[in-house]
């Protein structure tokens, strides 16, 4: 597969960026995990060919907006892609998420183009700050999701390296100074539609993602006896769970796959495309991660202003417009 850098190195932007003072308020919003948080960095790549534009919603893995979009509304931030850096300088944070990105160094669905997983996204920011010898902004907001393609595609059975890489990113953001910190479980992966196809095993899903789910809640319960940290949790599994019981009426199919009485966009439908929450369902996960936020206590932010170094990856590669072809196209499809 033909590709091209986005950058050789590390492109910085210094600036002054105030502060803000009131509980659960953020200067900035800074997002690192896969396709569940993917607001355009793959469409951008493949020329906004991928994913299909309808009936994909503009660059999203649903058919409207993600929680991301639903969540930086309620916040008043937009974070600026990661590909769209250096031609629009970010004022309000940087989406690094990637569809199909493992929870490790690359991704689980294009393994070969040099696209980051979940913890090399946080590796190259918390790496780009320490060679200018810079700290993370402590009145940012954080946020961590990934995990699901590992078990999709790398090894069901395996929760223990999604458990630490996942972990290895919460330590590492914190390690370079951010201090409010959104992380999300995962819903039972076994009850989606996708795990009854391509061989795989729904019990072993379900399994698999108990497990991860309690060792990230050891690992933030830990961090979280830190005082000077807020590590919110947002409890998709039982989200997922309650769906029902959250008017969602068909939890069982994906809506692409009823467009007889699926209407995109304004649905009932849980899943979208046997992976995917639709965007009702990401609605539902932002108003929870906001309640998740206004829970906790925003530690004072620092009277000062803050200096933030902003970094894009050196050796990101940029797809063609067509590149997904045969077997690979295939693949890419059920990325999540």
């Amino acid at each position: 597969m033909k590709k091209q850098a986005v950058a050789a190195g590390f492109v910085l932007f210094s600036f002054m960026l105030p502060t803000k003072a009131s509980a659960a308020s953020f200067d900035q919003l800074y997002v690192f995990g896969d396709s569940l948080s993917d607001t355009g960095n793959i469409y951008n790549l493949t020329g906004k060919g991928y994913p299909q534009s309808p009936p994909y919603f503009e660059g999203r893995f649903s058919d409207g907006p993600l929680w991301v979009d639903y969540l930086g509304d309620q916040l008043g931030l937009k974070p600026t892609l990661l590909t769209t850096i250096p031609s629009t300088p970010p004022t309000q944070g940087i989406n690094f998420a990637f569809g199909g990105a493992s929870s490790g160094l690359d991704n689980a669905v294009l393994p070969n183009v040099g696209l980051p997983g979940v913890l090399k996204q946080v590796l190259g920011f918390a790496g780009t700050l320490q060679a200018n010898n810079q700290t993370a902004d402590p009145n940012a907001l954080y946020t961590l999701w990934g995990g699901a393609n590992d078990f999709f595609f790398l090894n069901p059975e395996d929760s223990t390296t999604p458990i630490n890489n996942i972990s290895l990113a919460l330590n590492t953001l914190v390690g370079v100074g951010a201090k409010n910190i959104l992380v999300f479980n995962l819903g039972d992966l076994g009850q989606l539609p996708a795990a009854k196809i391509d061989n795989r095993n729904p019990t072993t899903l379900s399994k698999s993602t108990s497990e991860f789910n309690l060792g990230l809640a050891k690992t933030v319960s830990a961090l979280n006896q830190n005082p000077n940290l807020n590590i919110i949790s947002v409890d998709t599994y039982s989200l997922f769970n309650q769906a029902s019981a959250l008017g969602f009426t068909n939890v069982t199919e994906s809506c692409l796959s009823r467009l007889d009485i699926c209407n995109p966009g304004n649905n009932k439908f849980l899943i979208w495309d046997g992976f995917h929450p639709t965007t009702a369902a990401h609605k539902v996960i932002a108003d929870a991660a906001l309640a998740a936020i206004e829970a906790k206590s925003v530690p004072e932010p620092s009277i000062n202003l803050g200096i933030l170094a902003l970094g894009a990856f050196g050796a990101v590669g940029v797809l063609k417009r067509q590149p997904l072809l045969g077997s690979q196209k295939s693949k890419v499809k059920s990325q999540n």
